[in-house]
């Protein structure tokens, strides 16, 4: 039953509780985006999803209106093409969606991006911490795994830059709002979120695309990390494929994908193959390697969070 996850938990008693999934997106068509699988990967979890979609003319819409018919609100937006820079756009259209899905008296709010998918492996996991912190007033969201794709899905980047972990499921507090880029929430007056992490993952497949799609991407991001670089003749200059050679460590994906993702995984139409032989460990990987076999923790890694 959809949203059965989400409304009850049974333990000695069925408590009720109701569950808010919120998105953003534009021109998940042109540039290949899999929100259709990223929204059906949280939609089990939740009692509605409000997605807000961008100005765009490629079919975006209507691609989102037809994932569920009653359980997908979307909100148009119009881009602000003057946040122009670190990808800060992106945290306000993250609030615009935010800010609907705390009207929705929900007791959490599940976030999930355009090219992310949450395993189904950890509803149960999910649906317990959502039970067990609902009132607990010293948590603010829950802190979930990440599995970072690149080139195809056989490969996942495995250096330190990529982060391991994020905020994914929050609190309905309106104090909460999108941090920087996105990526993460900060709340009041720059607060990072107390959370506790959940043992559940998130596949993030921004970085698997057909080349020349791949490469058209960058280039539209452009738009948004570096404004003042997308003049008329760059948005003109053909940049040919992305080279997705150029990456320094990888390591083979052994487990199964999403269930929501095997269709798009069985369309591939492009190869990506890496010997894994050859990746190059920088000095500080493997010092941070050392220092997680030595005493479990990533004691150098960036949080924007705390675990508590």
């Amino acid at each position: 039953m959809v949203g059965y996850w989400a409304r009850t938990f049974v333990t000695n008693n069925q408590i009720f509780m109701k569950v808010t999934g919120f998105s953003f997106i534009k021109n998940a068509v042109q540039f290949d985006f899999p929100i259709k699988e990223a929204i059906l990967s949280i939609l089990p979890l939740c009692d509605e999803v409000i997605v807000a979609v961008g100005d765009c003319t490629d079919g975006t819409r209507e691609l989102v209106q037809s994932i569920h018919p009653t359980k997908i609100k979307i909100i148009d937006t119009v881009w602000n093409t003057t946040l122009n820079r670190d990808g800060i756009v992106l945290a306000d259209e993250t609030n615009k969606a935010m800010q609907a899905a705390f009207a929705n008296n929900s007791d959490w709010l599940i976030y999930i991006q355009g090219d992310e998918v949450l395993h189904e492996d950890g509803y149960t996991t999910i649906t317990q911490a959502m039970q067990q912190y609902k009132d607990d007033q010293r948590v603010d969201g829950l802190l979930l795994n990440y599995r970072h794709f690149y080139g195809s899905y056989d490969y996942i980047a495995t250096s330190s830059h990529w982060y391991k972990n994020e905020i994914r499921i929050i609190k309905n507090n309106p104090n909460i709002y999108s941090y920087k880029d996105a990526q993460g929430f900060r709340k009041s007056n720059n607060e990072k979120l107390n959370v506790k992490a959940v043992d559940a993952f998130v596949h993030h497949y921004g970085w698997v695309k057909e080349p020349k799609t791949m490469m058209n991407k960058r280039k539209e991001g452009v738009k948004f990390w570096e404004g003042e670089k997308y003049t008329e003749e760059y948005d003109k200059t053909d940049l040919g494929e992305y080279d997705f050679a150029q990456i320094d460590s990888l390591a083979l994906y052994k487990k199964q994908h999403p269930q929501v993702m095997q269709q798009r995984i069985a369309n591939v139409n492009w190869k990506f193959n890496y010997d894994v032989s050859f990746n190059k460990k920088s000095l500080k990987d493997k010092f941070k390697n050392l220092l997680f076999k030595l005493t479990g923790k990533r004691l150098l890694e960036y949080q924007n969070y705390k675990i508590i």
